[in-house]
């Protein structure tokens, strides 16, 4: 004799192939499985379509946290508007990721507030929606969190974390010049990722002074010999971003805290 009510069975069976997102919604598909009259297949496949979507999102929001990038620096949101000159075509062909398959390094230059970062992140972003494992980090946190590993003996390990990453951003270089043995230790990690992954550099500095980061100047040519080899670059021009988003907020506050708007208005501009 068949069992009436098979559900109790069937969720122990999902339990056990660790499929949760079925489990959650095996009750609601089943009744609109009824409802439909859908074949077996089709609630099957209702099933796994809603395991699959929540497994995927589970995935997205773990490479998120991991990758330290922000979610509302995207190119969707970027203003393209304030660098006339600005490669649009070049900067749609590093958000395919492509640079990442041929594990070469991107160069984005540009003054402060040009939209540097803003770019990388939203150039992340494009990588973790494409399902490739991502980090961004400042250049001075890097060396910080290398000293950090110095000292409890796990340098290697943590070398070859950033290493095996198939994408690694690192934002402001040169911001602040390398101590000694830093240089080392980072001319050592964009050696070990020569041509065998991607890497991100952006700064303020133009790529010819670069060394001045470097208080071994030769160790400086070597590193940057292989930063620069097969790579992309971009540079920004144009206003500050935070400058036009400061303006912004002052001209708002006076247009609601005076009586006369366009006085305040007239005054910030």
């Amino acid at each position: 004799m068949s069992k009436i009510n098979p559900m109790p069975e069937v969720a122990t069976l999902l339990k056990q192939l660790k499929l949760s997102s079925c489990i959650e919604n095996l009750s609601k598909h089943n009744k609109a499985a009824i409802a439909n009259k859908l074949t077996y297949s089709e609630f099957l496949a209702l099933l796994l379509q809603d395991e699959i979507s929540t497994r995927e999102q589970r995935r997205f929001t773990i490479s998120m946290k991991l990758s330290r990038l922000r979610s509302d620096k995207t190119l969707e949101n970027f203003d393209f508007t304030a660098d006339v000159e600005l490669d649009y075509k070049k900067i749609k062909e590093l958000a395919s990721c492509r640079f990442i398959e041929e594990k070469v390094c991107i160069i984005i230059i540009g003054p402060c507030g040009a939209g540097k970062s803003h770019l990388a992140h939203a150039i992340g972003n494009c990588a973790i929606r494409a399902n490739i494992s991502t980090l961004f980090i400042k250049a001075n946190k890097l060396m910080e969190e290398i000293r950090a590993a110095i000292a409890v003996n796990s340098y290697e390990k943590y070398k070859r974390k950033i290493c095996k990453l198939p994408l690694l951003i690192i934002d402001d270089f040169g911001l602040k010049p390398f101590s000694t043995p830093e240089d080392e230790y980072f001319h050592e990690i964009i050696s070990d990722r020569h041509e065998t992954a991607a890497t991100l550099i952006t700064s303020n500095l133009d790529f010819s002074e670069w060394t001045q980061a470097f208080p071994n100047k030769l160790l400086g040519v070597a590193t940057l010999d292989r930063i620069r080899h097969m790579a992309y670059s971009l540079t920004l021009e144009g206003p500050s971003h935070r400058e036009f988003k400061e303006k912004t907020v002052i001209i708002s506050k006076n247009l609601s805290n005076a009586g006369e708007g366009c006085i305040g208005l007239k005054e910030v501009c």
